[in-house]
C-alpha cells in the first residue's frame, strides 16, 4: 500500500497574477511528473482552488491584485487541517518582509521567481515530504531582520514551550541559530536520527508545521534573541 501512495503524483496549485509565470511553472512541473491541478491569478482564486482540489503543494505569489498571497496563505492554513497543503511563497525579492510574515502564518519557505527548473521541481518534492524549504541559516536571517519580541499575551500560542524537555529546548535554540541536523548532532553528540526525533517532537508539541516555523517561534517567544551569542 505504501508503494502505491509514493507513486501518486504530487498535486500542485500555481497562484500568480502573471499568465506567463503560471504557464512556465506548469510546463516545468509537468515535465517532471508533477501534476498541476489548478491555476489562480489572485488570492481569492487560490483559496477556492485549494478548497476544490486539495493539492499537496501551492506555489503562491506574494503580490497579487485583490487578496494577496499572504492573506490567502493565512486563510488556507487557518483551520490547521491535517491535509492542508504545503505553501511555497514566490517573490522577486530575497528576504522580503512579506516572506517572513508568510512563514509565521505557516508557509514552508520561499522561492525567487527566477528559480531554475531543477530547483523548482526539487523544492516542490522537498516540502511535500514535510520539510521546510528554507535552510535554517536563511530562516534565521529573515527572522533577525523582521521579527520583534512578542508581548507576553502575544506569546500565548506558544505557551506549549513549557511542555518541551530541556533537551528539546536546547535543540530548538540551536536550530534557530541556523545549525543543520548534522551540526546539531555534532554539537550535542547525538546521532542525526536522534536529532530528527527531537525536531519531530518539538513540531508535535508546539503544533508547528515545519522547521521554518520552529525558528520563527524560537525568536518570537524569546527563547533565542536577535544577535544571541553563538549565532553564525
Amino acid at each position: 500500500m505504501t508503494d502505491v501512495v509514493e507513486q501518486q503524483p504530487i498535486r500542485v496549485v500555481v497562484a500568480d497574477d502573471q499568465a506567463l509565470v503560471r504557464i512556465g511553472f506548469r510546463l516545468i512541473l509537468e515535465s517532471e511528473g508533477i501534476e498541476v491541478v489548478a491555476e489562480a491569478e489572485d488570492g481569492e482564486q487560490a483559496v477556492a482552488a485549494v478548497r476544490r482540489n486539495r493539492p499537496d503543494v501551492v506555489l503562491m505569489d506574494i503580490r497579487m491584485p485583490g487578496l494577496d498571497g499572504l492573506e490567502a496563505t493565512r486563510r488556507i492554513l487557518a483551520d490547521r487541517a491535517a491535509d492542508a497543503p504545503r505553501i511555497i511563497m514566490l517573490t522577486t525579492f530575497d528576504l522580503d518582509h512579506y516572506v517572513y510574515a508568510a512563514m509565521a502564518a505557516g508557509a514552508s519557505g520561499f522561492l525567487l521567481k527566477d528559480v531554475t527548473p531543477e530547483h523548482l521541481a526539487a523544492a516542490v518534492r522537498l516540502v511535500r515530504t514535510g520539510d521546510a524549504l528554507l535552510a535554517p541559516a536563511i530562516t534565521r536571517r529573515l527572522v533577525e531582520r523582521f521579527a520583534r519580541p512578542a508581548a507576553p499575551e502575544a506569546a500565548a500560542p506558544h505557551r506549549e514551550l513549557a511542555t518541551l524537555t530541556p533537551r528539546e529546548l536546547e535543540v530548538m535554540g540551536l536550530l534557530a541559530r541556523g545549525l543543520s541536523n548534522a551540526e546539531l548532532a555534532g554539537r550535542l553528540q547525538l546521532s542525526e536520527a536522534t536529532v530528527k526525533t527531537h525536531v519531530a517532537r518539538i513540531l508535535g508539541k508546539l503544533g508547528l508545521r515545519d522547521r521554518a516555523q520552529v525558528v520563527v517561534a524560537a525568536y518570537e517567544t524569546g527563547l533565542v534573541s536577535v544577535g544571541a551569542p553563538g549565532a553564525p
